[in-house]
């Protein structure tokens, strides 16, 4: 369970982001009568002990929630722990000097431990009768198993289909047919004091309903790098990750993904992902494989926390509003530099739809793609302008992203054998065994280099060289810069370039 010390709110102590559950009501809100009430204030009396009810709601949503546990195999690394002087001496007292010891230098020596096998438990919704499921990022990150587990108890393994960090989404499969799959609503429709449900597993007790209401929308907590959230104030607690948040239709409109507490159980708010968000990464995922992620090209906050933090420095500020978003830094060549956007200017509607806070302007672009046009109104020097924008790529251009696979490259690995690492007095790496066409042919990369680093990540398995691909084909900067050693000892570096401008 990840957590993450932030403030909410100057009202609000420090407390610990907790991955959540949450959910919403709506037309099956019906009022709870008895056949023995007989005047109105007895029907008030009622209605405000209970003014809905949910019953509907969960009998139709709780099917369509599944518990998920994630496992961790045990794993062997080699870490470098302080040395023991006396130890060292006893073990090999020529200090390694006929080739036994693997010191460090500055009084550390390599060690290889065995990782604990890790287990943990998150919940999912299920969005599609033939198996795709939707939960956390969090809840499946880094897991080697992945075990589902109906409401009616079936078990099935699932696989990751696809997982977007910035949003905390995931998207996983498991194989079965007929599935109860969630209704799924228009997140932008929920209403602050909206009646919600949160279903999920908090904390091992599975199938678990908890009540409450929207409390807010559009809420940037400084979690994710992209976020909108639907905030409520339905108890959740660790395990409701990736379960669902409906209204009293019992229809999903979020996924929730955190909870605020000061001690990492609810005493606080929970946050969902809403569905219209949720919808856009799960059509990539299916599509693509990577999110297709639209950006305008600027960074800024709030028009109110810009003009408090001013405030607080003895500046007197006059933006010609007090709501919208206050445009800190526009980047360089992006869709807002082309149209003119300028630092200072206040954006304050997009598409015709109001803008009052940061969070409105995410959750907003969270639906759009590279390519998409949208219509910007803005204040600049507090005087209204209005122009079109062509959203751009983290890479700054339409096109679409892709994961790249180890194809790409062009060549064949395999992982340097015992007698190469002591040889080379290394710990790990990949040797390039055959270079055919590709970017590594291109970047010069030779027959018999052994890659140890890629963009500063240990390269210890091929399953690495893979994942370094992925995460480097889909950045603002899609190249590889390959640290590494050659059959004779002597240390290279190239550079490959993953794109073909």
């Amino acid at each position: 369970m990840k957590k993450i010390v932030n403030y909410l709110a100057p009202a609000l102590s420090l407390a610990a982001i907790v991955f959540s559950v949450a959910a919403l009501n709506k037309t099956h809100a019906a009022t709870s009568t008895s056949p023995m009430t007989n005047n109105v204030a007895e029907i008030s009396a009622t209605q405000a002990v209970q003014p809905v009810d949910l019953t509907y709601a969960a009998e139709k949503a709780l099917p369509s929630v599944v518990y998920i546990k994630s496992v961790v195999n045990s794993k062997i690394q080699t870490v470098e722990v302080q040395s023991d002087p006396f130890e060292d001496f006893f073990s090999d007292p020529f200090g390694g000097f006929f080739g036994r010891g693997q010191r460090g230098q500055g009084g550390t020596r390599k060690q290889q431990i065995q990782t604990p096998k890790r287990a943990a438990a998150g919940s999912g919704v299920i969005i599609s009768t033939d198996g795709y499921i939707v939960t956390n990022n969090h809840v499946v990150d880094g897991a080697d198993e992945l075990t589902v587990s109906l409401s009616d108890n079936k078990e099935y393994s699932a696989r990751v289909i696809g997982a977007d960090k910035t949003t905390d989404l995931a998207l996983i499969k498991i194989d079965a047919r007929n599935l109860p799959a969630i209704t799924i609503a228009n997140s932008d429709n929920v209403k602050v004091g909206e009646w919600v449900l949160a279903i999920g597993n908090p904390l091992g007790l599975n199938n678990t309903v908890t009540a409450g209401i929207i409390s807010a929308k559009a809420r940037t907590l400084g979690a994710n790098g992209v976020e909108s959230f639907i905030q409520t104030d339905a108890a959740i607690n660790q395990g409701n990750s990736g379960g669902a948040l409906v209204n009293a239709n019992g229809e999903l409109v979020g996924i929730n993904a955190m909870l605020y507490s000061q001690t990492g159980s609810n005493i606080g708010y929970g946050f969902a992902i809403p569905t219209m968000m949720m919808n856009k990464v799960v059509d990539d995922l299916k599509k693509y494989g990577t999110v297709q992620r639209a950006m305008i090209g600027i960074s800024g906050t709030d028009v109110k926390n810009y003009v408090d933090s001013e405030k607080d420095k003895g500046n007197e500020v006059d933006l010609g509003t007090m709501e919208g978003i206050y445009v800190a830094e526009v980047v360089e060549n992006s869709a807002a530099a082309e149209v003119g956007i300028e630092k200072g200017d206040v954006i304050t509607e997009v598409d015709g739809q109001k803008v009052t806070k940061f969070g409105d302007l995410s959750g907003i672009i969270a639906q759009k793609r590279p390519g998409d046009k949208v219509t910007l109104t803005y204040l600049h020097n507090k005087k209204k302008q209005t122009k079109q924008v062509t959203l751009r790529n983290e890479q700054g251009n339409t096109k679409v992203v892709k994961n790249a696979d180890l194809d790409v490259l062009g060549a064949d690995f395999r992982e340097v054998t015992k007698a190469q690492k002591e040889q080379l007095e290394i710990q790990y790496g990949l040797e390039v065994i055959k270079v055919n066409n590709g970017k590594m042919k291109e970047a010069g990369v030779p027959r018999g280099f052994i890659i140890q680093r890629v963009n500063d990540e240990p390269m210890k398995t091929v399953d690495d060289l893979q994942n370094a691909v992925k995460t480097a084909s889909t950045s603002k900067e899609p190249v590889l810069i390959i640290k590494g050693i050659f059959p004779t000892g002597k240390r290279g570096y190239y550079v490959v370039q993953l794109t073909n401008e």
